[in-house]
């Protein structure tokens, strides 16, 4: 049962985090926020299900339970090895395509950082920043470094420690699935 609820912290810090997100304006792409949470809340139902097939002893649930947080284990963990395997010059080509793409985002991070441009700054462009009004701003992409680097490095140790946790929960359900239901003959433990 406690990989059950370690699964169910995670989908409600999912959608904690992208609510804290929105409700203080830090994210204002409705499309990030939605994929946060749908993911929140597909983990929240799968945890559920593993937990009603734990309580019911029911064989087929948590058949499906153990082979869905399988494939949760081998996402999460390559995406969390891929966090923490890119280097600060993958890291500047992601921002700067990241950057080029997205005009929302764009905003959110030159409102919140309070920098213009991405490496420099021309004055025919939109800046959503206070600094524009002193004319003093810098360019986002180095604050945007020196946080990714930080933010990709807590997102993949983070995302390590739950893949670990999951596969746990993979091995403890097969383990579980094989045992015999006690309520199906309690003689047979005599």
């Amino acid at each position: 049962l406690c990989v059950f609820s370690s699964l169910q912290l995670v989908s409600l810090l999912l959608i904690g985090i992208a609510a804290w997100g929105i409700g203080f304006g830090l994210i204002s792409s409705f499309r990030v926020v939605g994929v946060v949470i749908a993911v929140g809340v597909f983990l929240f139902f799968i945890a559920l299900v593993g937990l009603i097939g734990a309580v019911k002893h029911h064989q087929v649930l948590l058949f499906f339970y153990m082979i869905i947080l399988l494939l949760v284990f081998i996402v999460q963990f390559s995406v969390s090895c891929a966090c923490l395997a890119l280097n600060e010059e993958q890291q500047s080509e992601l921002l700067e395509v990241g950057w080029s793409n997205t005009n929302s985002a764009r905003t959110d991070i030159e409102r919140n950082l309070n920098c213009c441009g991405f490496r420099v700054f021309y004055s025919n462009e939109t800046c959503a920043a206070d600094c524009l009004r002193t004319l003093h701003c810098r360019p986002c992409a180095p604050i945007m470094e020196e946080y990714s680097g930080m933010v990709l490095r807590f997102v993949g140790g983070i995302g390590l420690f739950f893949s670990f946790t999951e596969i746990l929960g993979v091995w403890l359900t097969y383990r579980y699935r094989n045992q015999k239901d006690p309520r199906a003959n309690p003689s047979a433990f005599i």
